[in-house]
């Protein structure tokens, strides 16, 4: 035994440890989330071509995007609860190499019957994304750096969408539609690999420093032991507080729906712009988007020190904020310039990305850590609900009544938003609630 432990103190001794090791796992999850959306928004950014060549109308195209939306709305909490009970480090690399191959086959595809047979099963592993959000902030961060870390990772559900439309034009110059869907999925693969090399969870990484695994783990929470699925979502379901976060997702997600699979097609449409214009400018709501995500955090800490709101409290003020600017989408409809246009579907991308990710921050600050993907890919599939039956809406309804009224409804949403977020997870004292006993 006395052996065994000085063998492991000198290993110890010999191991070079990486500082601050948990923002450089931060970064490697953010990739894998950018990855994630390139792959995704492949189908946006050629929507006007895919609509040609399997001849599609609108109606049908919808149901094409709902077919993601649907799979993406059940699995998320199936994905969240397999990631809570294998670890994030297998359940997000299994469902990674799923997605990629799916994004593969799109090349193959000969109807858009076929489209949405793939983007189903797409769907369904892409679902991992949001519950593993979660995971990785718990995981890694104490409760005081979790709003600031939220922040950041949110970069990289917004930074893929806006690398997407560059990198998918690229693609389909040299190589057609086919090309630019085998192009992001072997992006997917790549990632998976480096992943699944890199990644360990912090109390066995070889390369964390004692400092810093207890500064992760300074508050001391414990893990329980894993729920099976249905008794979870039951445990979660009868918690108000989950309403305060399931209520305003269900809101906030038609307009992310919207600038991910319909904003290329509103451009083309009814702003008259081709594909390479698309490209030049459709990433412009995701860089504010991006930069809307990294700001949320630190809007939160302003709200916790300067008006001393609770760090609850001070993550619903970010939200509400972030409600207050996604009013410029309604603004929007009543300007002629398009490039005006795109300025304005910008600032809502930069609010929406705040309540988003503040959002996440809500699940990780008041939830335990042993069910934060179960609980995190439950917000999602409501958020997704929402989405699914909005793009359902656009189908059938923007060749009659065009964009502009659903724009107008998309600015307003968020509000009733918040009035959930402030009726049901909101502190009603002035100091903050004591840690909920584990």
């Amino acid at each position: 035994m006395t052996i065994d432990i000085e063998r492991n103190a000198r290993l110890s001794a010999k191991r070079t440890f990486i500082p601050h090791l948990r923002w450089w796992m931060l970064s490697l999850f953010l990739l894998g989330v950018t990855v994630n959306y390139i792959t995704r928004n492949s189908l946006g950014i050629l929507a006007p071509e895919l609509k040609t060549t399997f001849n599609m109308s609108t109606e049908q195209y919808s149901w094409v995007v709902a077919s993601f939306q649907l799979a993406y709305t059940v699995f998320q909490p199936i994905c969240g609860w397999l990631i809570d009970a294998i670890g994030l480090k297998l359940g997000f690399v299994v469902c990674a190499v799923i997605w990629s191959v799916m994004c593969l086959l799109h090349a193959g595809a000969a109807s858009w019957v076929h489209l949405a047979i793939l983007r189903f099963f797409m769907g369904a592993s892409e679902a991992a994304a949001t519950p593993a959000n979660a995971k990785a902030i718990g995981d890694w961060f104490p409760k005081k750096e979790r709003p600031i870390a939220a922040g950041w990772a949110g970069v990289g559900f917004s930074l893929g969408a806006m690398l997407a439309p560059p990198i998918i034009y690229l693609a389909h110059v040299s190589l057609g539609w086919q090309g630019a869907f085998l192009i992001s999925g072997g992006i997917g693969l790549v990632w998976a690999a480096v992943w699944a090399w890199l990644y360990h969870a912090p109390n066995i990484h070889p390369r964390l420093s004692p400092n810093e695994l207890k500064h992760i783990q300074q508050d001391g929470e414990k893990i329980g032991q894993q729920m099976p699925f249905f008794k979870a979502l039951k445990k979660i379901g009868r918690d108000k507080r989950f309403y305060g976060i399931a209520l305003p997702a269900f809101m906030a997600e038609p307009a992310w729906a919207v600038m991910s699979f319909w904003v290329p097609l509103y451009l083309a449409n009814e702003r008259g712009m081709d594909l390479k214009q698309i490209v030049l400018f459709a990433w412009v709501p995701f860089l504010a988007a991006d930069l809307g995500s990294i700001a949320s955090g630190y809007l939160s800490r302003a709200y916790h020190r300067f008006f001393k709101c609770t760090r609850v409290n001070s993550i619903v003020a970010s939200s509400i904020t972030g409600a207050f600017l996604m009013f410029s989408l309604a603004v929007m409809t009543q300007v002629q310039d398009p490039y005006v246009a795109i300025a304005l579907i910008s600032v809502g991308g930069f609010g929406h990305q705040i309540i988003s990710c503040m959002l996440s921050a809500l699940v990780v600050e008041t939830f335990d850590r042993d069910e934060l993907a179960t609980v995190n890919g439950m917000r999602g599939s409501c958020a997704w609900i929402a989405s699914f039956i909005f793009s359902l809406i656009i189908g059938v309804s923007v060749d009659k009544i065009g964009f502009n009224p659903l724009f107008i409804a998309m600015g307003l949403f968020d509000f009733i938003g918040a009035f959930f977020m402030i009726l049901f997870i909101a502190d009603r004292a002035s100091k903050p609630k004591a840690v909920r006993a584990q």
